[in-house]
């Protein structure tokens, strides 16, 4: 009598549409927290790979104005050490304008970097629109240039469509082989320099931020023009490592490396010494990938709060249920069913509720993660705008990766609080009392 009991419940649960509602509550929550996410740690793990593909992975910064001196000597050092595959030096400039043509003038910001030794420690290769399909190595000369030579991120030559977010190629190509003037200050600020060269290339790395203030010339002129007589000089040492070697390692072996070198070498003081840091490149922006990482936090608590909405719609429902059938059990009560079995059951069923919601919520969570810059495209068509633009977002595409780990927690806090949604309306079934409600209903 008792499981025919238990049948008799389950099934008239299971005959009430209206869970159905609890069901989707919890999926579509779910699917919300899951995809909320996934975008997020994918736009953090977007961050944080664009660092180190831009960086490298160890490197050495001087502070402002403070310069590493005979970098190439000190570069050919590192490479000697087993820990380092290759170093390459970056020689940056105060800001400067760059004229284009007839009213067409950019404010840019000037990298000295050494070609191709870049590309040795960086996939910067697969960035330069010309010669990222040829077989020879990168370099700043152009076929037929008899004078300096540069490349100019694509952000500084051309602005992405309003509608479609891409560059026209069309009009990039033209600024190929043209020859600009760029007018910047000198560096003690007592005259303007203007410096005459030609685009041999243009850089697209799809990182925003990078392609649309950046234009590249040679060190050696960066050094020779901005900063006459001080000879092979940098303020940054990108490095890779073997993949092999510890990383906290490395940057040990490298910073015991630039302590030699400085005082051996350079006779720099104590002070001099540690003008220059040594840190991995995700250290040098671990306090900007701390910030976006609370402003997740931040994101996931309001939208975990507006979905805790689903814990009272289950409350509700189950609590309807109880109220519109207490005739039905209080039969099933009085068959032998006890008030802890029926509690029990009206949880358990809250409990396969969120579970059912949980499951649910996942799989429409990944899908939506995966298919999500196909759902921006066909949104974007249809308002006729561009929803995620690069020079907002800083990439050119939608991180669609699913955080796997946060949807499993998501998933189990779907559960409990399906199950606590239920636990009101157990106690009130609980509490039936069959005499009573079969005598006068």
């Amino acid at each position: 009598m008792r499981y025919l009991s238990i049948f008799l419940c389950v099934k008239y649960l299971c005959r009430r549409k209206i869970v159905l509602l609890s069901v989707a509550a919890v999926a579509l929550s779910s699917a919300l927290l899951i995809v909320v996410a996934s975008l997020f740690s994918g736009f953090i793990g977007a961050f944080e790979e664009g660092i180190k593909e831009h960086s490298g992975d160890v490197v050495m910064v001087a502070s402002r104005g403070f310069k590493i001196s005979r970098f190439d000597e000190f570069i050919d050092k590192l490479e000697q050490n087993p820990a380092v595959e290759s170093a390459t030096a970056v020689l940056s400039s105060h800001g400067g304008l760059l004229f284009l043509g007839p009213t067409n003038v950019r404010a840019v910001q000037i990298m000295g970097i050494e070609m191709p030794k870049r590309s040795e420690v960086l996939p910067f290769k697969n960035s330069l629109v010309r010669q990222r399909t040829s077989d020879d190595a990168p370099s700043f000369n152009y076929e037929g240039s008899d004078g300096s030579c540069g490349f100019a991120g694509i952000g500084v030559l051309t602005t992405p469509d309003e509608v479609t977010d891409e560059f026209d190629m069309a009009v990039v190509d033209e600024f190929i082989g043209k020859n600009v003037r760029l007018t910047t200050g000198s560096s003690d600020g007592s005259k303007t320099e203007l410096l005459k060269f030609k685009i041999s290339d243009v850089v697209h790395s799809g990182f925003y931020a990078a392609d649309k203030d950046f234009i590249y010339l040679p060190i050696e002129l960066v050094s020779e023009k901005f900063y006459p007589g001080q000879g092979n000089i940098a303020d940054l040492i990108q490095i890779r490592i073997d993949p092999s070697k510890d990383t906290e390692t490395a940057v040990a072996i490298i910073n015991g490396l630039w302590q030699d070198f400085a005082v051996n070498e350079l006779g720099l003081s104590s002070y001099q010494i540690y003008q220059v840091d040594v840190k991995t490149s995700l250290e040098k922006y671990a306090e900007l990938i701390g910030e976006y990482r609370k402003q997740m936090g931040m994101l996931m608590l309001i939208f975990g709060v507006v979905s805790g909405g689903v814990v009272l719609l289950i409350s509700c429902i189950f609590y309807a249920i109880v109220m519109t059938k207490r005739k039905d059990i209080a039969v099933v009560k009085s068959c032998g069913l006890g008030a802890g079995a029926v509690a029990s059951l009206f949880v358990a069923f809250g409990l396969i509720t969120g579970f059912l919601g949980g499951v649910l919520g996942v799989t429409a969570g990944y899908y939506i993660t995966k298919n999500v810059n196909s759902i921006e495209n066909m949104i974007s068509g249809v308002l006729g705008m561009k929803l995620w633009k690069s020079s907002t977002y800083m990439f050119s595409r939608i991180p669609n990766e699913m955080d796997w780990a946060t949807a499993m927690w998501v998933a189990l806090v779907a559960v409990l609080a399906a199950g606590i949604g239920a636990l009101v309306p157990a106690i009130v079934a609980a509490l039936v009392k069959p005499v009573k409600i079969l005598r006068y209903e």
